[in-house]
């Protein structure tokens, strides 16, 4: 267009003026799932189609991680239909991240709802390099501040309403989501696991909230939900009353923060601490505590369902011999080969191994009766007596075994095992003995 004195422009120029200056206009129909390109230049003809399905437009402007390409999860992009749903002119700031590239173009969308609020037009520009750089430093600022806050959101519970979504791994902007409370609660939960959506449905009940919370009154609780790559991560689940001195406003703050880092630490820590509390440390296998208890419980399940259990007890052979011939060290490695051996044959057949103190051991053997105990005792004799133990060569053990029978009480049950073992020791040893 050529220049004109300022006054002397008129409404005609303006269609020429946008066309000239403006690098993308789409116009949109949501009625069919399809938006036409009117304009496309620069980083735009890369983009944008001349025509295609306007969800897909969605997720290309939205539904990205920050400074990528890559797609959040299906699970998340159902909302994708309920962000682009605008009823007024609607204005922010995109980063994309064309295919093949690494450096997020800076883009300012602004959408102008026409034909009764049934059609839109979408008109886009893309920042030069200063303000893409000014852009850039502000969104890390903003990211650093908030970068464990994954999700946020105002409600309105008398209205039912949610508004001032921010997804932070999305963009650090406000983005336009067209959904009522109960829309969004129904959507979301079933971002959770399985275990954890009673709970997340139950919590964030109308009712519940507002029974539950005074103005000014904040709460949370930790679950494991599926972050926007599709994989599950611990979070805290946020929310709080808005300080109002009316009684009658439900007005809340619900956020999601990331603590799976921390949760998995501390996971990793009472881990550790429970198997200290339940393993020997020295053999690595269940301690006397644990044993006894899993004993308890067998005997327990056996009385229930009636389902066979049966149990060992490992003895070995002359083991004060070489403690006293090859010293407490060889005797303590001897111990772990013997630990290792029952470890192996656990695997082999569904048992449950633990060191009872000394050189005797339990065995737990799960669902089987005498018979099929002994054939197991049996086959784990010949395995400890053809092993090779580092420095006293061989050593052989005296097993003993018994069923755990309805009408046992857990005092009668031992007694009738260690009252095996100890015959197979007195009948010349290396043997098994069934009671």
């Amino acid at each position: 267009m050529e220049n004109k004195n300022l006054y002397d422009y008129t409404i005609k120029d303006i269609p020429e003026l946008m066309f000239e200056n403006v690098d993308a206009i789409v116009i949109v129909d949501p009625a069919i799932d399809a938006y036409k390109s009117i304009v496309r230049r620069g980083m735009f003809e890369t983009l944008l189609s001349e025509s295609g399905i306007y969800h897909d437009l969605i997720l290309d402007l939205w539904f990205h991680f920050n400074d990528s390409n890559e797609k959040v999860s299906g699970d998340y992009q159902i909302f994708a239909d309920n962000t682009g749903v605008f009823t007024s002119k609607y204005s922010r700031r995109l980063r994309i991240v064309l295919e093949n590239e690494t450096e997020p173009h800076i883009v300012q969308l602004t959408v102008y709802p026409f034909d009764d609020n049934k059609k839109y037009i979408f008109v886009m520009d893309e920042f030069n390099d200063s303000e893409s750089l000014q852009e850039s430093l502000t969104t890390k600022k903003i990211n650093t501040i908030q970068n464990s806050y994954l999700f946020s959101m105002y409600i309105d519970l008398t209205q039912n309403t949610t508004s001032s979504i921010n997804v932070t791994e999305i963009s650090e902007d406000v983005v336009n989501y067209n959904l009522s409370y109960t829309e969004w609660r129904n959507m979301i939960v079933n971002m959770f696991l399985p275990e954890d959506q009673e709970q997340f449905l139950r919590r964030t009940d109308p009712e519940y909230l507002k029974k539950n919370f005074t103005p000014g009154r904040t709460s949370s609780y930790d679950c494991m939900m599926r972050n926007l790559e599709g994989n599950f991560i611990w979070v805290k689940l946020i929310f709080s009353r808005a300080q109002t001195d009316n009684e009658e406003d439900y007005r809340y703050v619900f956020m999601v923060q990331d603590i799976n880092d921390n949760s998995m630490e501390l996971l990793s820590t009472l881990q550790m601490y429970e198997e200290r509390a339940i393993k020997d440390p020295l053999t690595g296998i269940y301690n006397h505590g644990e044993v006894d208890t899993r004993l308890h419980n067998a005997l327990t399940l056996r009385q229930k369902d009636n389902t066979p259990v049966s149990v060992m007890m490992i003895d070995l052979d002359h083991f004060k011999e070489v403690n006293d011939n090859y010293g407490h060290a060889v005797g303590d490695t001897t111990l772990k080969h013997l630990a290792k051996i029952l470890q192996e044959f656990s695997k082999e057949e569904n048992t449950v191994p633990g060191r009872w103190g000394g050189e005797e051991f339990i065995v737990i053997c799960r669902e089987k009766d005498s018979a099929g105990a002994f054939e197991l005792a049996e086959k784990l004799r010949k395995k400890v007596e053809e092993h090779l133990f580092p420095d006293v060569l061989h050593v052989t053990c005296s097993v003993g075994v018994t069923e755990f029978k309805p009408e046992d009480d857990f005092t009668s049950a031992f007694n009738r095992l260690d009252k095996a073992m100890y015959t197979s020791k007195q009948n010349g040893r290396n043997q098994s003995t069934l009671l």
